[in-house]
């Protein structure tokens, strides 16, 4: 005799019962997707949800927004905008490599299409009445290569020579490195301060962070600005508007308002007046007096920018002004801040400051006018990894323009 349990205990799903029905399995109750039954593992997932949406958002904002910038750039400036500065600084260790010693440059010194002209046959820095070319420079890596020092002629002002350029190898050890050195008479220009979309960002400054098509006749060269605001000892200032804080002691670019600049300490040689339309400032001086202080050497990771895992040696820019006025650039590859400093000197700088580091922000393009109103931009140095229109959309950070006077 069959028990009552056997009687009744159901069938499989999918296979006839005792009354000849096929038994449908059993659907689940629950449309929503699985998850975990425990409150603290659902309380875990709804704050990694709740983080990861602003996050996600933000960091799209800052891969899509206008600026430029590859992704590994805009990415690291994203990191560093919120509090990550470490992690990026051990990032950068990871692939930081030490510069290369000996070797010769993997390019010829004596520019693209730019003949070299006589030295001036007076003056040991600046340039000669005439506007003729300071000196050929010496360089600091022994014997010079063809070209290295010598003075070429960048940008004309009614037939006037107003801009030169030149490279020079800073170092002995590391030969294969140049850096290239631009000379400004400020008699033929007007430099210009231009605002970065990201920094200082949006603002009141009357001023884009591009060179449109419009405002392109008469433009001689560009290059860029400094540290981030947030790290760099100090402010922004532009036609009336300020980001960050002018602060005394600080090192700063003044840009006076008849398009002439000068530099110094603010508050001390240099100040805010009604004549100043644009101020920037960027950590202290690497040559005061014509001299390069022992500070240079001091904190270069703290002070002169934690890059690179803290590697002394990468690109590195600098402005300086010489004893007449004039205007020095300089900026390369595998350079310590004395070197920065020393190639400033070298060139005629009795006051200079260090502006931006690193390849993604370093550049220094003229603009030949042979195309009407709109001059097409050269790359000072061939090895610079901006490429030479970037300031004809929008940029991530500040600039300057340089147009015929």
């Amino acid at each position: 005799m069959t028990s009552t349990r056997n009687s009744t205990r159901s069938s499989p799903p999918g296979e006839p019962g005792r009354n000849g029905r096929v038994r449908k399995p059993r659907r689940r109750r629950n449309w929503l997707p699985h998850v975990p039954r425990r409150r603290w593992s659902r309380l875990t997932t709804a704050i990694v949800i709740a983080f990861m949406i602003p996050v996600t958002w933000s960091v799209g904002h800052a891969l899509t927004m206008p600026g430029g910038g590859t992704f590994s750039e805009r990415l690291a400036e994203w990191a560093r905008s919120h509090d990550l500065n470490a992690l990026v600084t051990f990032g950068e260790w990871l692939t930081y490599s030490p510069p290369q010693k000996g070797g010769k440059p993997a390019f010829a010194l004596t520019g693209p299409s730019a003949a070299a002209v006589r030295a001036a046959a007076h003056g040991k820095h600046g340039h000669a009445e005439s506007y003729g070319p300071p000196p050929r420079l010496k360089t600091f890596a022994g014997h010079p290569l063809p070209g290295e020092g010598v003075w070429r002629v960048l940008g004309t002002v009614n037939g006037k020579p107003a801009i030169y350029g030149t490279d020079l190898r800073a170092s002995r050890v590391y030969s294969s490195y140049v850096a290239g050195i631009v000379s400004m008479n400020q008699d033929l220009l007007k430099f210009y301060l231009h605002p970065g979309a990201e920094d200082p960002g949006p603002g009141n400054w009357k001023s884009l962070p591009y060179i449109p098509a419009g405002e392109r006749r008469g433009l001689l060269a560009t290059f860029n600005g400094g540290f981030r605001i947030n790290v760099s000892g100090g402010g922004f200032y532009l036609n009336g508007a300020t980001s960050g804080t002018l602060t005394a002691g600080t090192a700063s670019i003044v840009y006076y308002c008849d398009g002439r600049i000068n530099i110094g300490v603010w508050d001390k040689t240099v100040r805010m007046t009604q004549q100043v339309c644009g101020v920037r400032q960027n950590l202290r001086l690497i040559v005061s007096h014509g001299r390069v202080p022992n500070s240079v050497d001091n904190n270069v990771t703290t002070t002169w920018g934690a890059t690179l895992g803290g590697g002394y040696y990468v690109w590195r820019s600098g402005i300086g002004i010489t004893k007449n006025g004039h205007v020095i650039f300089v900026y390369g590859p595998e350079l310590n801040v004395r070197e920065l400093a020393e190639l400033l000197r070298r060139a005629g700088a009795v006051t200079a400051m260090q502006l931006d580091i690193n390849p993604d922000w370093m550049s220094f393009m003229y603009y030949l006018h042979d195309n009407g109103a709109h001059p097409r931009p050269v790359n000072l140095l061939p090895d610079q990894l901006q490429p030479p229109d970037r300031y004809y959309s929008p940029a991530s950070r500040d600039f300057t323009a340089v147009y015929a006077r």
